[in-house]
């Protein structure tokens, strides 16, 4: 059913199935879809009561992520319209906001509280959907980086939810997609399956998407910092040397002789296999999420 393509980071470069995360789009938006009739089409939050559907417009968000991510494995889009492609998405996540007068603030460490007024609608929201879905999208290419790192950012919101009014509620719409994605996970670790971009856009789609949703900007974009700086990384290398990061593979193990990404940084005249590299950055993750939990 899907099309197979070569793990370029295993011994004889054997033939892993792709574009499983059209499994994670489809499941979450029937999981989204049907939560209407048991949570109803509006809710109130921050005492606000609308009808715009926030698990609606959740859906409507890692729909669009989706066909980005086929339209990417289909095409091959350049990054010049990917990067600008999700704040089409952000336009729902606008309307939602405003009508329930989300805060209009976000708390960042060191810097303290930044309040945007109306310019966090029109400029904040959608630079954050535009920045957290390509850098998600931006760190792969090796078995588990797609998935893992993600799921552990998506954890850290679901942690970020203790105590706020509305946390069940939320708890119930992030159950399901995040039960299916650790699924994919653990196959894709293994070298099983690949998401593809379908899946990488899809998840990166939902972080900032749920962020937003659940006013858990300051956790989102101290969480996702690995994932900025591994862009950052690579697009000053594209624009500046005009060089890709690229990691050669020994049979067994991974190194590399420039630092233009953070798989490059970590295995710079350093051979690492695959899963201490993808277990090296998942831990960075794991405390940068953890730091964002802990100052949220």
């Amino acid at each position: 059913m899907f099309p197979h393509v070569p793990d370029e980071h295993k011994t004889g470069k054997p033939l892993v199935p792709n574009g499983l995360g059209v499994v994670y789009v489809l499941f979450t938006t029937i999981y989204l879809f049907s939560s209407l009739y048991f949570l109803g089409e509006g809710k109130t939050i921050n005492g606000v009561t609308s009808l715009v559907s926030a698990p609606l417009t959740l859906a409507v968000c890692i729909l669009f992520g989706g066909f980005m991510g086929l339209l990417d494995d289909w095409m091959d889009l350049k990054w010049r319209y990917k990067a600008f492609m999700p704040l089409i998405a952000s336009l729902p996540l606008m309307y939602l906001a405003t009508q329930y007068q989300l805060r209009t603030a976000i708390m960042l460490p060191f810097l303290g509280t930044i309040e945007f007024s109306s310019a966090y609608y029109f400029v904040i929201i959608p630079l954050i959907v535009m920045v957290v879905t390509n850098t998600v999208n931006q760190l792969g290419g090796l078995n588990g980086l797609e998935t893992v790192c993600p799921a552990i950012v998506l954890i850290g919101l679901l942690i970020g939810l203790n105590g706020l009014p509305e946390s069940l509620l939320y708890y119930a719409l992030m159950l399901g997609p995040l039960i299916i994605w650790l699924v994919l996970a653990f196959f894709n670790f293994r070298g099983k399956i690949f998401v593809g971009n379908v899946g990488s856009f899809a998840i990166g789609m939902t972080l900032a998407s749920f962020a937003i949703i659940t006013d858990l900007k300051s956790v989102l974009i101290v969480s996702i910092l690995p994932y900025v700086f591994n862009s950052s990384l690579i697009l000053l290398s594209i624009f500046f040397i005009g060089k890709k990061a690229t990691v050669s593979f020994d049979g067994k193990k991974l190194v590399s002789d420039h630092r233009r990404s953070l798989v490059t940084l970590i295995t710079y005249k350093r051979p690492l296999t695959e899963r201490q590299v993808v277990g090296a950055i998942s831990l960075l993750l794991v405390f940068f999420t953890f730091l964002a939990v802990v100052l949220k």
